[in-house]
């Protein structure tokens, strides 16, 4: 059963901008926290951004602070990324992911993943 679906990836151009889209369909009871990472080829999965379920606090990597936003809309059930002033080295699959109570950065501790979406960012 997958329950976190991901939407919105496409190509951009250096400099512009995309908007993410997490679906969750799942009911989830106690607190939780979602997050968006990202995996390019041969590389690790990073961590990108995310958002805690209680007062919709929001933690952003180093390396997409003052480009990308993390949001939410709780009557949707949606996480949001949207993702400005692109550039090539953001070209990744990105993954949204949920896991029980509080933030942490690390793909480990999430037990819950979308399939991922392409984004990809070239002139």
């Amino acid at each position: 059963q997958v329950y976190l679906v991901e939407s919105g990836g496409g190509l951009a151009q250096p400099g512009g901008s995309l908007r993410l889209s997490c679906v969750d369909s799942e009911r989830v009871r106690g607190l939780y926290t979602m997050a968006w990472f990202r995996q390019a080829p041969g590389k690790a999965r990073d961590f990108v951004g995310a958002i805690t379920s209680t007062t919709g606090e929001t933690f952003l990597a180093g390396s997409v602070q003052g480009r990308f936003m993390v949001s939410r809309d709780s009557a949707k059930k949606t996480m949001y990324l949207q993702m400005n002033s692109l550039k090539p080295e953001d070209t990744a699959v990105y993954y949204c992911a949920r896991k029980p109570l509080g933030y942490n950065d690390s793909p480990g501790a999430y037990s819950t993943w979308g399939r991922g979406t392409q984004v990809t960012v070239s002139s």
